[in-house]
């Protein structure tokens, strides 16, 4: 009786942890509360698990988020300025929401004109990332091996595909290179499957966030602090709105130059941003992730992704030296193409969004700006047969699990991968 009661204590203490576990991250550090917003983490202290004896790196697929960037939508930065500004002039803001309003102008003047654009720290952070891939495989990039690569057609993707490439260049003089963004990739690397988006909103989950919402988050006190006429603030702004695009600019300012002088997350306390956080990751999940309540269907919508990829992988593999395929795009991509695959359990399916944080579906970990999957192909130079070839991924430059039979710890035989994802996307097809 007392193994049980021990054992049960233990599975318990368990659950605690995992449900605390982004409560404490984000107390510990509040930028993680940006979910989608997120500046890339230093991903430094990796721990990389050495490839089993003889085999080598020699090729990498990747795909990747574009880096840092300003808000797209102006609107995000306009409303809460507006909505200041003619307090101001009436009066009606604290010391404090002086205060914010002068922080908001200065934010505002940085993005003037750049509205979803690389931000300077976005190409850093692609630099960075060529660099890290290089020095920890150089054998793929050996020589004068091509590195294609592609994008969307977007240009803070474009652009942080030509900062990898040009730090590639520095790296290794004689590499060579083809990149390319075009409509006529679109099908893959930023697909619209309109019957598939058509099943993303779900009533469902629209009741269970707002629920969330209602029960945790107040806007109440962050009015107070800004405005010294709370009657006011009521009867003349859209508070709620005005509350989540003021979120967003807090959320932002760590992919600005800005972050060197500014914040704003000073304006909430801790559980604040954990409700926030909450809700968002809620909101990720429910639309892009396997969620039960919509079919748990949408990371399908990157089906073409993943048959391009490994259809890639198949002609480059028959090459001695294939080099790297390289791709750029977004979150939306990101995000459900990390879902098909499974990585570290994020197939997750469940249609009890309040239990996610509990059950290790943590969005912050997957999608951070300058997000990446990379995709590395080992073999053995004295057993080259097609069918011994090895993967290991990383996700966001850590190493990853697969929801297949390992070789050796994040090792995979790559056959078994074509053959688990092709029948999983034709799986689909066949039942869609």
């Amino acid at each position: 009786m007392t193994k049980l009661l021990l054992l049960l204590l233990a599975i318990g203490l368990s659950t605690v942890s995992r449900a605390q576990q982004a409560s404490r991250q984000i107390a510990d550090n509040v930028s993680l509360s940006a979910s989608n917003h997120l500046a890339y983490p230093d991903p430094s202290d990796a721990i990389l698990t050495p490839a089993p004896d003889g085999y080598v790196p020699f090729y990498i697929s990747h795909y990747g988020r574009h880096g840092s960037r300003y808000l797209i939508d102006s609107r995000d930065y306009d409303v809460p300025l507006s909505v200041l500004k003619t307090a101001a002039d009436e009066g009606k803001l604290t010391e404090l929401g002086l205060d914010v309003l002068a922080r908001l102008s200065a934010i505002k003047a940085e993005a003037e004109g750049r509205y979803g654009e690389l931000s300077p720290l976005g190409a850093l952070q692609h630099r960075q990332i060529a660099n890290r891939m290089f020095n920890r495989f150089p054998e793929v990039f050996e020589g004068d091996v091509w590195v294609d690569a592609r994008s969307t057609i977007v240009i803070r993707c474009i652009l942080s595909m030509e900062n990898e490439l040009l730090e590639l260049a520095r790296l290794n003089p004689n590499l060579r290179f083809k990149s390319d963004a075009s409509e006529h990739d679109m099908y893959y690397m930023n697909f619209t499957d309109r019957p598939l988006f058509d099943k993303r909103r779900s009533p469902e989950a629209d009741a269970q966030m707002r629920e969330y919402r209602d029960a945790n988050l107040s806007e109440t006190p962050l009015i107070a602090k800004l405005f010294a006429d709370t009657i006011y603030a009521k009867s003349n702004i859209n508070i709620r709105d005005f509350y989540d695009r003021l979120f967003k600019v807090a959320s932002t300012i760590q992919n600005t130059e800005a972050r060197n002088s500014i914040s704003l997350y000073d304006l909430y306390t801790p559980e604040e941003l954990y409700v926030n956080w909450t809700r968002n990751n809620m909101s990720w999940y429910s639309r892009y992730g396997a969620y039960a309540g919509n079919g748990a269907t949408q990371p399908f919508s990157q089906r073409n992704l993943l048959r391009r990829i490994i259809s890639e992988a198949d002609s480059c593999i028959t090459l001695q030296r294939p080099g790297a395929s390289l791709r750029f795009g977004h979150e939306t991509m990101v995000l459900p193409l990390t879902c098909l695959l499974g990585l570290n359990g994020y197939d997750l399916q469940t249609a009890d969004l309040s239990s996610l944080e509990e059950m290790g579906w943590i969005c912050y970990n997957i999608f951070p700006m300058g997000a990446n999957i990379q995709i590395v192909f080992y073999r053995n130079p004295e057993t080259p047969a097609p069918d011994d070839i090895l993967i290991k991924v990383l996700l966001n430059e850590r190493e990853a699990s697969l929801p297949i039979e390992p070789v050796t710890g994040p090792y995979y035989r790559y056959s078994d991968f074509r053959a688990h994802y092709l029948k999983k996307i034709a799986d689909y097809e066949k039942a869609d």
